[in-house]
């Protein structure tokens, strides 16, 4: 990674495949560093990631994210091995424990201590990819079974095939104090959301400061994934509305009263009565009393919508917030001219 702001890119791949992969393709001409490729209760990311290895050549790929209860540590990092096999080592291991309503929703899994899980991920991840015979005994995975839950004829067994590399980038998509702890700890790189630059360090700050004190050397600085809706131009600044929905969605209907955690981010931002409203109008089913509720300052703290001047300003504000790599959503008239103009401005903060 080198010190420029890097570019990441999220392509939205619907039904509409072919159009879609048009416009990873023209993305990454465009300058596009990194397309990322989400997974939530659609389609998976992993058949869409491999589709668009095969059409691009220079964009490193990553899952962002990839939801650790939906396969065992040992098929993610089978799965991640694989995509960083045919991709030519392109690809990055977006993780993340996702939430409740998903998990228990959509997976009918317990959502149970995610941090251990998380952590016994990574470890069981890095041991497949060294080709060890793996054997962990920890307090939520165990390999091999043990006899008395199973059959007792599991082995320690170690990944057939050579791995492309044997340290796959792991990105940790965390929100919670003690989850950003152990991104910092443990991870090459942090996917947060609803990152807004000049706020993010209260939020934020102590629980990277920890988590840093505990890092491995050899994993380097840690990467920052953050981002918003771009498009550039002198009429652009309305379309940071666009944005109002899916705010509300987060803040208002994610999770549970009391357990949302990005409620609890747009509260600890300092827009905890905003939060509160959002949260009370969205469970009411009053959709679009919620999004009118959402704050400017937190739509425009999260925007790249406007003239370059804004632009320029914004990607300054994200570079002293520490973020490395700016990960966006091009949503003007002219998305592929925006991205070539966001890395011409890029190249100059």
């Amino acid at each position: 990674m080198t010190d420029r702001l890097q570019l990441s890119a999220i392509v939205h791949l619907g039904s509409d495949t072919g159009r879609s992969l048009e416009r990873a393709v023209a993305l990454e001409q465009a300058g596009i560093d990194v397309i990322s490729i989400a997974e939530a209760y659609g389609v998976d990311a992993v058949s869409l990631l491999g589709y668009v290895a095969a059409k691009t050549t220079t964009a490193r790929l990553m899952s962002a994210i990839m939801p650790l209860y939906s396969r065992t540590p040992t098929l993610i990092a089978m799965t991640a091995a694989g995509l960083d096999l045919i991709s030519g080592g392109r690809f990055m291991l977006g993780l993340g424990a996702s939430g409740p309503q998903v998990i228990e929703g959509w997976h009918g899994v317990p959502y149970d201590a995610p941090l251990g899980r998380t952590r016994e991920t990574i470890e069981i991840c890095r041991s497949v990819w060294k080709r060890e015979r793996v054997e962990y005994a920890g307090k939520h995975y165990t390999l091999p079974l043990p006899p008395e839950k199973g059959t007792g004829l599991g082995k320690p067994l170690k990944l057939i095939t050579h791995p492309y590399r044997s340290d796959i980038p792991i990105f940790l998509a965390a929100l919670g104090e003690k989850n950003v702890e152990l991104t910092a700890e443990m991870a090459q790189g942090w996917i947060p959301f609803l990152f807004v630059p000049e706020l993010a360090d209260r939020v934020w700050g102590a629980a990277l400061d920890r988590g840093g004190r505990t890092r491995d050397a050899a994993l380097g600085p840690l990467q920052v994934v953050a981002g918003a809706p771009l498009a550039i131009g002198p009429d652009t600044a309305r379309l940071r509305d666009a944005e109002r929905p899916h705010i509300a969605l987060y803040v208002g209907g994610m999770g549970a009263r009391g357990k949302n955690f990005y409620n609890d981010v747009a509260a600890r931002y300092g827009f905890e009565a905003e939060a509160k409203l959002i949260q009370d109008l969205y469970l009411e089913g009053k959709r679009e009393q919620a999004e009118a509720a959402v704050p400017q300052a937190l739509i425009d703290g999260m925007s790249l919508i406007g003239e370059e001047a804004y632009i320029k300003d914004r990607l300054a504000a994200y570079r002293d917030a520490g973020v490395t790599m700016i990960q966006i959503d091009p949503i003007g008239p002219d998305p592929i001219g925006d991205v070539r103009r966001l890395r011409e401005l890029l190249d100059s903060v």
